[in-house]
């Protein structure tokens, strides 16, 4: 199969990076000093979602600010713990692509995203972060932002996502979805396409864009 773009857009935690351990061990933590019970916590949607949101869904309003810049720091504080490793294919295909055609889109902080990119040493040159929104994923904002960012068309861009908010996202943007079943199996990704991860594709650019190819 081949897609074609004129700007890639990716989702880190799960996309570009595994933080899977450092998420569990952060949020397990965090739930446990919040009086969060076990039940509570498998109710909600971890993945793919601002912390601010999770946050709410879990603890009246008033704690919420404190609450979210808590898990913050526990996140951040993970980070030179071994809490984030690139996952495959990841620096290749970035490597592969001009700076200014590719931007992270992440449910992240901007604090955390940079602490996370920079411990393995990825610099993009246009984030997006929760910072950057009113509207979470699944919400398009997010990924509306990356491409007005870049200054391209929402649909000539291709989305790379690991979570079903992520993909409902992008797919709400109008944009062309890629899943990773890097953190869910591929039967629950809804996506134009589904790979195991970033190894499994190469990028051709040309004047006319961006060509993306599975590897055979």
């Amino acid at each position: 199969m081949h897609l074609h773009a004129q700007a890639l857009l990716f989702d880190n935690d799960g996309t570009l990076v595994s933080t899977l351990d450092s998420v569990r061990r952060c949020w397990t933590r965090w739930a446990g000093e919040y009086g969060i019970t076990a039940e509570q916590f498998g109710r909600v949607e971890l993945h793919g979602r601002p912390a601010a949101e999770i946050a709410a869904d879990l603890l009246p309003a008033d704690v919420v600010p404190q609450a979210v810049a808590r898990i913050e720091q526990l996140e951040v504080e993970d980070v030179p713990d071994g809490g984030v490793h690139l996952l495959p294919g990841t620096r290749d295909l970035l490597a592969a692509l001009p700076a200014d055609r590719w931007a992270v889109v992440t449910s992240a902080t901007r604090r955390l995203a940079e602490a996370r990119l920079g411990a393995v040493g990825i610099l993009p040159k246009t984030l997006v972060a929760a910072d950057d929104i009113t509207r979470g994923k699944p919400d398009p904002e997010p990924y509306l932002l990356g491409a007005r960012a870049l200054g391209v068309d929402p649909a000539a861009c291709v989305v790379f996502e690991d979570a079903p908010a992520g993909l409902q996202a992008g797919r709400a943007a109008g944009m062309t979805t890629v899943a990773l079943a890097t953190t869910h199996r591929a039967d629950e990704l809804d996506a134009d396409l589904v790979v195991p991860d970033l190894s499994a594709l190469s990028v051709l650019v040309t004047d006319g864009g961006i060509d993306i190819s599975v590897r055979n």
